[in-house]
């Protein structure tokens, strides 16, 4: 079973270094602030990451449908140039 510890790549003792760090350098009162922006910037970044990939699957979704058109056209003349051919051969 994967733990924390080893998700992360450090320790139990080297996360607690580093809270006891920050709270040391921005102080208890700044510290939920700061965890709040750091949310808030996250959620955006995800929002905005959503968003790429709804343009991305839009505008390549009319290019598929486009391809297949084109791909559908060519095998019917294909398949029609074949049956002509076979056609002249027979006769």
């Amino acid at each position: 079973m994967l733990t924390m510890q080893y998700l992360l790549f450090i320790s139990g003792g080297e996360i607690v270094l580093v809270m006891l760090l920050a709270l040391l350098f921005f102080g208890s009162k700044a510290i939920p602030d700061i965890a709040k922006t750091m949310g808030k910037g996250m959620r955006e970044f995800k929002k905005a990451t959503n968003e790429i990939k709804r343009e991305l699957d839009n505008h390549t979704s009319d290019i598929k449908k486009d391809i297949d058109e084109v791909s559908s056209t060519v095998k019917k003349e294909t398949t029609d140039i074949q049956k002509d051919i076979t056609d002249k051969l027979k006769d």
